[in-house]
């Protein structure tokens, strides 16, 4: 091999490592059986919720998984792979791909790292169906208001009740 491709992958090696101790999350996932059109729509969602797919060689991968502390992910690189990063939300890209997956039984949500932990299927998927963050605090702040709500209305009660007995 030439020293320009050795050069050209340490290269690509170090970008992905970047890449991975930056995001928030990632996940490696499965695409073999699906088509053109159905990877260019799984793009597009990832992207509208912030998110971004790369395939990448697998040797690149594992040589970046390993640079970057994440060893455990070396052997899950085999086959046709995908890295789906989520640079705004820890769960959006397993969200998105399990999501996905759903529709198309052939994509496989393979482990992931999430807030640079190492989690695998089982764990990942459990990740996948925690709701967005937007929903997290729409619920959240729901939550708050009904006692709010409750003390509100047992006063108006009782302001009309004193009314009524005067």
């Amino acid at each position: 091999m030439s020293t320009k491709a050795i050069e050209r992958k340490q290269v690509l090696v170090e970008e992905l490592t970047q890449k991975m101790t930056e995001a928030r999350s990632f996940v490696v996932l499965d695409y073999l059986g699906l088509t053109v059109d159905q990877v260019t729509k799984l793009r597009v969602q990832l992207l509208e919720n912030g998110c971004e797919m790369h395939v990448i060689k697998n040797n690149i991968s594992r040589r970046a998984a390993e640079a970057a502390g994440f060893g455990e992910m070396v052997e899950h690189f085999v086959g046709p792979n995908a890295l789906a990063f989520s640079h705004e939300d820890s769960v959006s890209a397993a969200k998105v791909v399990y999501d996905f997956s759903k529709d198309h039984k052939k994509l496989e949500l393979k482990v992931g790292v999430v807030d640079g932990e190492f989690m695998n299927n089982e764990k990942i998927q459990t990740i996948a169906t925690i709701p967005s963050r937007e929903t997290l605090l729409t619920m959240f702040a729901g939550g708050i208001l009904q006692p709010i709500r409750e003390v509100a209305i047992a006063l108006h009660l009782h302001v009309e009740n004193l009314e009524s007995n005067a």
